[in-house]
This record gives C-alpha cells, sequence and structure tokens, in this order.
C-alpha cells in the first residue's frame, strides 16, 4: 500500500507531499504504522530517496490522550484507534489538522483550546458541589481529551477568535455546575460558544469520546 504524507520541515517552511511505501497488516493502527515506518535508520520514500523521520505526536497509543490527533484520508481522527484494516483505500492520506498551526509534518500547536479557556477564565474556583442528577453526565462531558477533532470537523470554528467551540461548551457545564461562579462561566458560554454555533453537531460525529456535548448544549440553554 502507498502512504501519502503532507510533510512542512517547519511553521515557516513549505508544505509538500511525500509518499512511502507499507506492507499493510489489517491490525495494525496509522500509529503503528507510522512508529514502524520511524524505526528504520535509513527511511526512504517511495522513490528510494533519504526521508527525515516523521514528526507527529503520540503518547498512551490507547485512545486515552488525544495526542495523536490527524486528519486521515479527509477524515478526523486519532492515529491510535484507526486501524488499517478499517481504511478502504490502496493509498493512506495523512495530513495535520488544518486549523492548528503546524510544527512540523503531522504535529500542530493546539495550545490555543487552553488558552481560550483562561482568556473567559473558565475555572471551578469556589466549589458549589453538584446536583447528583448531574453526575453520570459530569462524567461524559469530563471525558474530553482535548484532542481538537471536534473542532477540526466545526464549520463555525475559524481559529478561536471568538468561538469557541465545543470542547469549550463541555467545560462550561462542567464548572457551571460545580461552582459557585456559575453565573459568570454563563456569560462566557453565551459569548464564546451559543452565539455562533450553528448546531451541525458534527463535532459529535467525530469525538473518540463519543461525548454527548448536545447534552451539555441542552443544559446550559436552559440555565
Amino acid at each position: 500500500m502507498k502512504v501519502r504524507i503532507l510533510r512542512q520541515a517547519s511553521p515557516f517552511s513549505k508544505p509538500y507531499w511525500q509518499e512511502f511505501s507499507y506492507e499493510k497488516k489489517d491490525n495494525q493502527t496509522v500509529a503503528g504504522m507510522l512508529d514502524e515506518l520511524n524505526y528504520k535508520d535509513d527511511l526512504k520514500d517511495i522513490n528510494g530517496d533519504p526521508a527525515p523521520r516523521i514528526q507527529w505526536e503520540c503518547s498512551c497509543m490507547q485512545g486515552m490522550c488525544g495526542a495523536c490527533a490527524m486528519v486521515i484520508n479527509n477524515r478526523p481522527a486519532l492515529a491510535c484507534e484507526t486501524f488499517l484494516r478499517d481504511l478502504k483505500k490502496d493509498v493512506i492520506t495523512l495530513e495535520p489538522l488544518r486549523k492548528f498551526p503546524t510544527v512540523a509534518d503531522l504535529l500542530v500547536d493546539r495550545g490555543v483550546i487552553q488558552e481560550n479557556l483562561k482568556k473567559a477564565n473558565s475555572f471551578i474556583g469556589e466549589y458549589a458541589g453538584s446536583d447528583p442528577k448531574e453526575y453520570p453526565h459530569q462524567y461524559l462531558a469530563a471525558k474530553c481529551l482535548k484532542c481538537g477533532l471536534c473542532l477540526e470537523v466545526c464549520p463555525n470554528y475559524k481559529g478561536g477568535e471568538n468561538f469557541y467551540g465545543a470542547a469549550f461548551a463541555n467545560d462550561c457545564y462542567l464548572i457551571a455546575t460545580r461552582s459557585r461562579q456559575g453565573a459568570d462561566i454563563r456569560k462566557a458560554y453565551d459569548k464564546h460558544f451559543a452565539a455562533g454555533c450553528s448546531k451541525s453537531l458534527s463535532c459529535m460525529d467525530v469525538c473518540p469520546m463519543e461525548i454527548p456535548t448536545l447534552s451539555s448544549i441542552a443544559k446550559l440553554n436552559r440555565g
């Protein structure tokens, strides 16, 4: 099979496509494939030319950290949860997430997610306790990996200038239901999410943790 990767040496260099040949293993993940390609000291592209190691990010390799988020065959996904057997094409195309600054190759800077939380003063502050009825949904909302897949597919997210996206909405719900400053976080939610969300719910389609963001939205909209 052919692996086609959009590469970029640094944030300021021009991106280019490079292709590699790989013997497909059905039980291998995209993350495992990248690991295996990088294992070679003399990595070469499909033409036999020397190639630098492919830069990408990973940590747990078990779908629990979100570090390996990338665009796989035009669909945002976690590399460690995407099996080669599920990719029907003979060519696998890998690209970095497009809505974040590229650091190198498939590695991007997702720091804007945390920066937006800080700008909106999104923290619990004085803990107020929680209604036990909210526990099940709080558990689900807290599973967010901050991987950025939801922002990648969101038609309203343009880089976090004012609309902060689904990850922010879920955090707002968690804070509003546990903090004495809940009224303040609801104002931030109205400004940085509710005012810009078109309810396409594409965020839920790609969420690796299957977070029911629509429920978080509904609970916050009810006040």
